[in-house]
């Protein structure tokens, strides 16, 4: 999304005592862009409405909710599924931000906290937070993925039921207890 620069502030320039109301309602041709990006077939409506404002001195806020209708193909028939994304969005902008130079430390459980920049681009956290609540794996209503069965001829295929650690101890004691 690099290309679309709008709703990217310069931190310099935003107001320190007051609120930056946000309010996006995308368009044909950046839902389409957007849907590109993100792999899906379709985003028939995208709306953002939130605000930035001042966190401390240095430090900013970003608040808003992100409404979304996505298209993607079902992963086992490829008819279109629709999904209906509503989701709050936050974020920190924090100015001392200290990244972790060990590459073995265990990432926080605050997952809202980014450096400060700057810049604000809000259309990038809009984008990020619609990536992450798109179904990675979408189902028609009452698609089901059947089971293959493969094997040579001559050859009895595996099946649930052979592959299981015991099924051939299960398959001798039914013979002893049909036998007895």
């Amino acid at each position: 999304m690099s290309d679309m620069k709008f709703l990217v502030f310069r931190t310099a320039d935003l107001p320190q005592k007051k609120v930056t109301p946000l309010e996006l309602t995308a368009d044909a041709p950046l839902r389409k862009a957007l849907a590109a990006d993100l792999g899906v077939a379709q985003i028939k409506k995208l709306t953002f409405k939130g605000q930035l404002r001042a966190a401390g001195k240095t430090d900013w806020s970003l608040t808003g909710h992100l409404g979304a209708t996505v298209v993607q193909p079902c992963v086992v028939t490829l008819d279109p599924v629709t999904t209906r994304i509503e989701e709050d969005v936050t974020r920190q902008y924090i100015s001392d931000w200290q990244d972790p130079e060990d590459p073995e430390v265990e990432m926080p459980e605050d997952d809202t906290t980014e450096p400060l920049g700057p810049e604000i681009d809000v259309m990038a956290t809009i984008t990020e937070a619609l990536s992450l609540a798109i179904p990675a794996y979408p189902r028609a209503d009452g698609a089901e993925l059947g089971a293959m069965i493969h094997a040579e001829p001559g050859i009895e295929p595996l099946n649930e039921e052979t592959v299981k650690p015991f099924a051939s101890l299960a398959d001798l004691k039914k013979k002893l207890e049909d036998k007895g």
